[in-house]
C-alpha cells in the first residue's frame, strides 16, 4: 500500500481508536508537534488493539503542545524543539526522545527532481534572507551546474504557527549565518523576512505543491508522503548530503543523551561525515508530579510499549526509532523523577 493511502487508512483507524467503548482503559490526552503524528497514530492503532486505551492527540504544532503540558490541560505534549533544562526544572516537566528525524527544504521547480539542486548553508539562510530573490542567482547557478534552473523569483514558504521543524530549521540557520542569527535568530516562531506562511507541515507542503518556484521546510516524512522534491545539503565536510534515514541516523550516532541536561540534544550542523545537517528529535513532555497518577501511569506505560515495539513502524513511517540504550537512559529517568505521593509511577 502507498505511503499516502497508508498515512489516510492509519487516522481513520486513530479516529477509530480514541471513540472506544466507555469501559476501556483510562482515556489519555496529548498535543503538540505535527510531525510525529502519523507515527503516534499509528502506535495507537496497534497499541489500542492489545489495551483498549484511549488515546487523542491534537497535533497543534510544538507551541501549542508546550502551552498545554505547562497548563494541564493534557497528559502530555509534544514538541520538536526540546526545552532547555531551566525551563524544564522551573514548570517541573522532564522530556524524552521517541523518534528523530530531518527538516529538508522542499523545492518546486519545474523539470527538477529531488537531490539535483544543491544549496549551501549560507545560501539558504541568504534566500530566506530575501538577499538571494531568483534561481538564477550566481551563487545557486555556481554551485548547480548543468541543472537548468529558471529566472523566477523564489517565493520562501515557512511555518506561520508555532513549531518545532521551524525551531530546528532556524537553529540551523543560525549556527551557519552570523546575519541570520544577529537579524532574526531562532524559537518556534520567529519574525520571517521574507516569504508566505503556512500553518503545520502540512500547510507549507501545500504552498510548496502548488506555487511554483517556491522552496519551503517540513518534516522528511511529510516531503515523501507528499512527493514533494527535496534538495541537497552541504554538510560541515562540505561534501553534499541527500535527506535518509542513514543521514539522519548518522546525525543522531554521536549524540550524548546521559549527560545532556534535561535531554536537550540538538543535532543540528553536526560534525559527522554523511549527516543530515538538519536532523532532530520529536520529544514527549511530561510532569514530574503528575495531577492524575492514572493518566501518568498510562501515558509511560504506552511510551514503554512503543519504545519496545514500535520501531519497525517508524522505520516504515520514515522515522529513525530511539536506540535501546537510549530508551534504557529514558526510562530510568522515569522511575527516578516521575511521582505521585512520593511513588515512583513507573516500574523499572
Amino acid at each position: 500500500m502507498a505511503k499516502k493511502s497508508l498515512i489516510a487508512t492509519l487516522a481513520l483507524s486513530f479516529l477509530a481508536a480514541i471513540s472506544a467503548v466507555a469501559f476501556a482503559a483510562p482515556a489519555i490526552n496529548g498535543a503538540g508537534a505535527t510531525f510525529p503524528y502519523p507515527l503516534y497514530a499509528k502506535w495507537t492503532y496497534d497499541y489500542n488493539k492489545q489495551t483498549q486505551l484511549k488515546l487523542n492527540y491534537q497535533s497543534i504544532g510544538s507551541g501549542g503542545g508546550i502551552k498545554q503540558i505547562k497548563a494541564g490541560t493534557v497528559d502530555f505534549g509534544a514538541s520538536d524543539a526540546p526545552l532547555s533544562a531551566k525551563e524544564l526544572d522551573e514548570a517541573g516537566l522532564m522530556q524524552f526522545p521517541m523518534a528523530i528525524g530531518g527538516v529538508v527544504p522542499v523545492v518546486n521547480i519545474d523539470g527538477v527532481k529531488s537531490g539535483r539542486v544543491k544549496l549551501t548553508p549560507s545560501v539558504l539562510a541568504d534566500i530566506y534572507l530575501g538577499k538571494i530573490k531568483k534561481w538564477s542567482d550566481a551563487r545557486i547557478t555556481a554551485i548547480n551546474q548543468g541543472v537548468k534552473l529558471p529566472d523566477e523569483r523564489i517565493t520562501p514558504v515557512y511555518r506561520a504557527d508555532g513549531s518545532g521543524t521551524t525551531w530546528i530549521f532556524t537553529n540551523y540557520l543560525s549556527k551557519v549565518s552570523k546575519d541570520w542569527s544577529d537579524k532574526v535568530g531562532f524559537g518556534t516562531a520567529v519574525k520571517w523576512p521574507e516569504g508566505v506562511g503556512g500553518k503545520g507541515n502540512e500547510g507549507v507542503a501545500t504552498y510548496v505543491k502548488r506555487i511554483k518556484n517556491t522552496i519551503g521546510y517540513v518534516e522528511y516524512a511529510f516531503a515523501v508522503q507528499n512527493k514533494l522534491t527535496t534538495i541537497s545539503m552541504q554538510g560541515k565536510d562540505t561534501a553534499f548530503v541527500e535527506p535518509s534515514m542513514a543521514s539522519f541516523s548518522t546525525a543522531a550516532a554521536g549524540a550524548n543523551w546521559k549527560n545532556t541536561p534535561g535531554f536537550s540534544v540538538i543535532l543540528t550542523d553536526t560534525d559527522a561525515k554523511g549527516a543530515w545537517p538538519i536532523a532532530g528529535a520529536t520529544f514527549i513532555i511530561v510532569h514530574k508530579k503528575p495531577a492524575n497518577c492514572e493518566n501518568a501511569k498510562a501515558v509511560l506505560d504506552f511510551f514503554d510499549w512503543a519504545y519496545k515495539n514500535g520501531a519497525e513502524s517508524a522505520k516504515a513511517l520514515d522515522y529513525v526509532p530511539i536506540p535501546k540504550q537510549v530508551y534504557d537512559i529514558m526510562e530510568n529517568a522515569w522511575f527516578k523523577e516521575i511521582r505521585c505521593d512520593g511513588m515512583p509511577v513507573s516500574k523499572k
